[in-house]
């Protein structure tokens, strides 16, 4: 069974159906590209992942590591070992980088039972993340995310991945709007990270991330089911031919 398992996965928001049986297994070990024109579902899915409460859930089920967490609220998902990486992280005025990781590795140790890591031991730890994600220490007295570029948004998520060492992590259009220095320090930060350990699931519409990260599968999505599966010459094929063909072929076989 894979790690993350989503079967026949119906999902609504505001009324309107936007996935209409999905199914996707991603595991550890694994790098998932899930690609689609605008509009067929792919932020949805990654949402419905996560627990967004906007969300409806109709049918289907979503497990993780062999438990069902398909009714299960974000804060259980995270500190199970699900990680998402947004395209538009918000800031927070007011909490430094530093609380927030602090806060958010004493969620995890809770999780598993394990008391509030000591300070001394946090900032070592940190020192040590800052240095694996190549981000510069006077990161960690900044409010997060107040100010950062696109680029250092990205990398204080992948702070995050060096720090928290999720199993499953969720990359939900990361590349969007980024300039080649700033994708760069994404696609380091996935091939770097990604192994026995972590999974990911590369969520996009475009294949510029997929020449730096190359994907062991490549699914696409359309209208709300992925409808082609592959391997990274799936990549290359959409690149050539755009999303039209696709369109045809479902349209042809309803």
């Amino acid at each position: 069974m894979a790690d993350l398992d989503i079967r026949n996965l119906h999902v609504s928001a505001e009324d309107k159906q936007i996935l209409k049986g999905l199914d996707l297994a991603v595991s550890r070990g694994e790098v998932h590209a899930l690609m689609g024109p605008n509009g067929s579902g792919k932020s949805t899915l990654a949402n419905a992942i996560m627990g967004h409460p906007s969300l409806e859930i109709s049918q289907g089920e979503i497990e993780f590591l062999g438990e069902e967490i398909t009714e299960s609220d974000p804060e259980e998902r995270s500190r199970a070992g699900l990680f998402m990486a947004f395209q538009y992280p918000v800031s927070i005025p007011g909490v430094t980088v530093a609380k927030y990781l602090r806060m958010a590795m004493n969620a995890h140790r809770e999780a598993r039972g394990e008391p509030e890591v000591k300070l001394k031991d946090f900032r070592k730890q940190v020192e040590a993340a800052m240095e694996l994600a190549n981000v510069p220490r006077e990161f960690s007295s900044r409010y997060l995310n107040e100010g950062f570029s696109g680029g250092e948004k990205k990398r204080m998520e992948l702070l995050q991945l060096a720090l928290l060492r999720p199993k499953l992590a969720v990359l939900d259009e990361t590349d969007s709007g980024l300039d080649i220095d700033a994708l760069r320090v994404v696609a380091d930060g996935v091939n770097r990270y990604a192994g026995p350990e972590m999974g990911v699931l590369i969520i996009t519409h475009y294949q510029r991330i997929l020449h730096l990260v190359e994907p062991d599968f490549v699914h696409v999505m359309f209208d709300g089911r992925i409808v082609k599966r592959g391997g990274p010459e799936l990549v290359t094929l959409l690149e050539e031919k755009g999303y039209g063909w696709i369109r045809e072929e479902v349209e042809a076989a309803a």
